[in-house]
């Protein structure tokens, strides 16, 4: 069965082909109620229609760019086009309409927006100002909003229960018992009067409308837990400038006329036009398809909603949002296309489908046997040519036992425990601070064989602050912001205070600004936040600072680069001076000269050299993150398009940045290793740092190799298969070495890893890896695309428990599958040896739907919700090349099924003898007793199944309500069913005798499980 499923049930857990996951489908035969079934895989005509419109898109904008190229060239000599402000927007206080808007941003129109004045007239017409925004007063934020619209997208309508309750009628068994039961109540009613000949077609209508509401009900509460997951994955911010105050706001606020600020990483939230910023790279490739980024500048100032900032940073004017955008309406069609499937709901459908066709096989059978021993009887009798409608009656009662062996047979839930258990999981993932973007991540992240972390942030607290510097070749503590800054800048001479609060207060990607308590507040990154703070604290003045020079030029920072640079032009003809701030030994290995003790600018020789590489290294071992400062005139002057100089630069000094390691990390990383997960810590920061920091955590142990990107990047192959196992931690790495360093852990060597990841570039080894976790505080929105769960806190712990969660999910789903076949199986050679042998089926279709909403629905509520324990972190990992129906499993399955099996078949041999059943009720009453003991028995076995290999079953098995809550229900339904319901369920109530051996038997079933779970497989 494993090898049939490996072949034509296998998915990856993502990016998988739309040719694989269309085989599976065709595969599935035996499917009962395919729009229940299929409910959460991926709509793939959906799809294919997005796909198209992406298509469109890409060619819309190829055609609207060669179009505005052309229109530029003659610009000079057009004349202006007739615009006429519709009267409601003009009544609104704006002088252009929302449509013109989306005309010139989405067909890249410069000759209308020259027309409009530019940008700057775009913006007086948006009533809005290019510094402060747009006013917050409530009244013109309505008007705003009534004529151009708000920055959402139209998602499908949330589904009433009343379309699950009809989607459960959809079951073809179930309508095939609904005709049974309507033809036998007319006959019923014709031949025995009413109420009498009614019992049988109304118990089998109510027991349908019971399943149809219970599976409605399970269906609808995990339709509702997913909508609030997709809330959640849907909360983005962006920083944004209204009313002269910059704030965080979410996307879904925003309105034409805002002033948003967008940095490398980010997502571009509305269609808008470029106001100011440096080195502007757009990638378009999820709007178009395109692949080469886009430059954006003043000449060409069009950004597109659901572009991404490839790198640079800039301030945004927005023109058009929510569904007058392209992207709006392209996330329409693709939210409709739905997540992928996940690999275990494949292979349950896999599993469905294998035993669905067994199921029907017997169930043909039962059917053709039961009509042929009547027939023998008939014959018998010598009835054969007289037929009343008691024999009509009793072949439909067979055809409906035939149906409902179906219905028991075909374990239509598999796939859908798969589900249930995810939504549960998620849910609860979602408390503990972990969101999940795709379902397969849940289940695969149980497989994990390694986790590569990021350090800062992730095993550090990411709270910065300066507490060592070098400044003039001397070593110097830093203090408390209060004391320590002030007291350092008396020390230091006036004119290298004055480079250095230049250097840090222009070569930034942070900003100081005025919060609305009228407070300062520091933005940025953390690393920049605490440069920052340390500026501050010497007595530097961000705004008078950021004044009294010209920025020229930006580079941001980038991880590949791991330095950042502007070039100044100083004020009163000071000449142009660059700036340069990034990783120590990059940025020192760029100067050939520093400032000494004096203060003066000298050459920086070979001791010196050393003493600075010294002091580096000394701040690493103390798990510092260490940035070099420098400058350097340009006597040349230097023009915008010049690539900022790369070396010849004066180290003003170096910084030591305190990022302490985050609390429950070590013992967090001792139960990976426990439970068989190797951590591998991959960092961009000094290899000292990096050791120091992974020595703290536990994570490089003594047989293990610290090791340099640059140095990873020179290995070759053979070198590669040897290092790469005894891996613990990799310093200044690069993201190409991240990605190569994944490629290989899961191809060469078969792991499943998961990878962190905060920065934009991270997103290739994020989509490398099994499972790619961004951060949620840290992480770009690009890094958070890319990921298959988000880690809200940015806290190792919290990648911990998703590991178990997803172990949890991986387990709770064996457990399930391993009780609804045990069920499966003995209903099915029940019900078709009974037949064959004694020409009746003891278990009637009404008990049988019984039987099977206790193994399905309910059984998945229960099983499929099991909190994780401790106990999941002791056992090695599934790894990528596990079975799931392992032999444990079969061990339990058959054990099981087979004392079932051998208890029934005595009941009905010996049964009336041993509980001196007699009179005319005799096999209705025996029959009663094989029902409830079968019931009883599955009851028992469910609470087996709590433990696949553990004797100790009831450990813990209160703190789960869910699995109480339905093991309560189902004794209390049944005892109803048996002792008032007799007349539907074709039973009747029992003595106290018989109901003690009825739990006694089923109570035997947990020491013959705990047995079987003694027997080495």
């Amino acid at each position: 069965m494993e090898s049939y499923l490996n072949e034509n049930f296998e998915v990856k857990p993502k990016n998988s082909s739309e040719e694989v996951l269309q085989r599976w489908r065709d595969l599935c035969g035996v499917v009962k109620n395919p729009k229940r079934r299929f409910r959460f895989t991926a709509n793939l005509s959906k799809r294919f229609e997005a796909a198209a419109m992406r298509r469109t898109n890409q060619e819309k904008l190829r055609i609207a760019v060669l179009v505005s190229k052309a229109a530029f060239q003659f610009i000079q000599g057009v004349a202006p086009s007739d615009y006429t402000v519709p009267k409601e927007v003009q009544e609104a206080g704006f002088q252009i309409c929302g449509d013109e808007l989306g005309s010139i941003v989405e067909g890249h129109d410069l000759k209308k927006l020259k027309f409009h004045g530019g940008v700057s007239g775009v913006a007086d017409k948006l009533a809005t100002s290019t510094t402060n925004g747009i006013p917050t007063d409530a009244a013109a934020l309505n008007r705003r909003e009534e004529v151009y619209g708000i920055n959402k997208f139209t998602e499908s309508v949330a589904r009433s229960f009343w379309v699950f309750v009809w989607e459960a009628l959809q079951d073809m068994t179930l309508m095939i018992l609904g005709v049974c039961a309507l033809v036998s109540l007319i006959v019923g009613v014709a031949t025995e009067g009413w109420p009498k000949g009614a019992h049988d077609g109304l118990g089998i209508v109510a027991s349908i409308l019971l399943v149809v509401f219970v599976t409605a009900t399970s269906d609808y509460r995990q339709s509702l837990q997913f909508r609030d997951l997709d809330k959640e994955k849907k909360k983005i911010s962006i920083q944004v400038t209204r009313n002269g105050y910059r704030q965080k706001m979410s996307i879904y606020d925003l309105l034409p006329g805002d002033i948003v600020h967008l940095a490398i990483g980010d997502q571009v939230p509305a269609d808008g036009l470029f106001l100011s910023g440096f080195s502007v790279l757009i990638d378009e490739s999820s709007l178009t398809g395109e692949s080469e980024p886009a430059m954006v500048s003043a000449e060409n100032p069009f950004l597109l909603s659901g572009t991404k900032v490839q790198d640079g940073s800039c301030k945004m004017l927005v023109t058009t949002v929510g569904m007058r955008t392209q992207w709006g309406k392209l996330m329409a069609t693709l939210s409709e296309g739905g997540d992928d499937e996940t690999p275990l709901q494949v292979k349950l459908n896999g599993v469905a489908t294998i035993i669905g066709k067994i199921g029907l096989f017997f169930a043909v059978v039962t059917f053709a046997v039961l009509v042929q021993k009547m027939f023998g009887r008939k014959l018998q009798h010598g009835t054969h040519w007289s037929w009343s409608g008691d024999d009509a009656l009793e072949i439909l009662e067979y055809f409906a036992v035939a149906v409902t062996i179906v219905v028991v047979a075909v374990p239509e839930g598999l796939p859908l425990a798969v589900t249930l258990s995810l939504a549960f999981a998620m849910k609860k993932m979602m408390n503990d601070k972990a969101l999940v973007r795709h379902l397969a991540a849940c289940e695969t992240m149980g497989s994990a064989t390694t986790i590569c972390s990021d350090k800062t942030g992730t095993l550090t607290t990411n709270h910065m602050t300066v507490v060592k510097s070098c400044i003039c070749m001397n070593v110097r503590e830093v203090g408390k912001p209060a004391d320590g800054g002030s007291s350092l800048s008396s020390e230091l001479p006036t004119s290298v205070v004055k480079v250095l609060l230049q250097s840090i207060f222009n070569n930034t990607g942070g900003e100081v600004v005025v919060n609305k308590n009228g407070k300062r507040e520091i933005l940025g990154t953390p690393t920049e936040t605490a440069i920052l703070e340390f500026g501050l604290s010497l007595g530097g003045d961000f705004q008078a600072e950021r004044q009294a020079s010209k920025l020229v030029k930006v580079e941001p920072f980038n991880s590949t680069k791991k330095r950042m640079g502007v070039i100044l032009e100083l004020p009163e003809g000071g000449g142009v001076r660059a700036h340069c701030k990034g990783a120590s030994e990059i940025v020192l290995a760029a100067c050939d000269k520093v400032i000494n003790s004096d203060g003066d600018v000298v050459p920086l020789d070979e001791e010196s050299v050393k003493h600075l590489n010294a002091t580096i290294d000394q701040f690493a071992s103390e798990a510092l993150r260490t940035l070099c400062l420098a400058y350097m005139e340009l006597e040349n002057g230097f023009s915008a398009d010049d690539a900022i100089p790369v070396s010849g630069y004066t180290c003003i000094g170096i910084v030591g940045i305190k990022d302490p390691v985050r609390p429950g990390v070590r013992e967090s990383v001792a139960l990976c290793r426990s439970a068989g997960v190797t951590v591998r810590m991959v960092t961009g920061d000094n290899i000292n740092t990096a050791k120091a920091i992974a020595r703290e955590c536990g994570i490089l142990t003594d047989d293990g190799i610290a090791i340099e990107g640059p140095v990873f990047r020179e290995k070759t192959q053979e070198e590669l298969l040897e290092l790469i196992p005894k891996i613990q931690v990799m310093a200044r790495s690069s993201p190409l070495d991240k990605h190569t360093l994944v490629k290989h852990l899961r191809t060469t060597f078969n792991e499943v890893v998961a990878v962190t990841g905060d920065g934009t570039n991270d997103a290739p080894a994020l989509h490398e890896a099994d499972i790619g976790l961004a951060m949620g505080i840290a992480g770009t929105e690009v890094a958070k695309e890319s990921a298959d769960v988000i880690i809200l806190d940015d806290n190792f712990s919290t990648i911990v428990t998703v590991a178990k969660w997803g172990r949890s999910v991986y387990i709770n789903i064996q457990k399930f599958v391993q009780f609804q076949l045990t069920v499966n199986v003995v209903a099915l050679v029940v019900n078709f040896s009974s037949a064959c042998l004694t020409g009746s089926a003891p278990l009637t279709a009404v008990q049988l739907l019984w039987v099977n909403m206790i193994m399905d629905t309910l059984g998945a509520l229960a099983l499929a919700t099991e909190p994780p324990n401790d106990e999941l972190m002791k056992r090695p990992p599934v790894g990528r090349t596990g079975n799931f129906i392992t032999n444990v499993m079969w061990r339990n399955i058959l054990g099981q099924s087979l004392y079932q099996f051998l208890l029934i078949w005595f009941l009905q041999a010996f049964g009336k003898t041993i509980f001196f059943i007699r009179g005319p009720d005799a096999d209705l009453v025996l029959n009663t007793l094989i029902f409830n003991t079968f019931v009883f028995c599955q009851v028992f076995n469910e609470v087996n199944s709590r433990e696949m290999d553990k004797i100790d079953v009831l450990e813990g098995i209160l703190d789960n309500q869910v699995f109480v809550a339905v093991i309560t229900a189902t004794v209390f339904f049944q005892i109803i069913i048996i002792e008032y319901l007799g007349t539907f369920a074709n039973t009747t109530p029992l003595s106290i005798v018989q109901w003690f051996f009825s739990i006694l038997f089923g109570f035997l079933g947990m020491p013959i499980a705990a047995y079987l779970k003694q027997i080495p497989v």
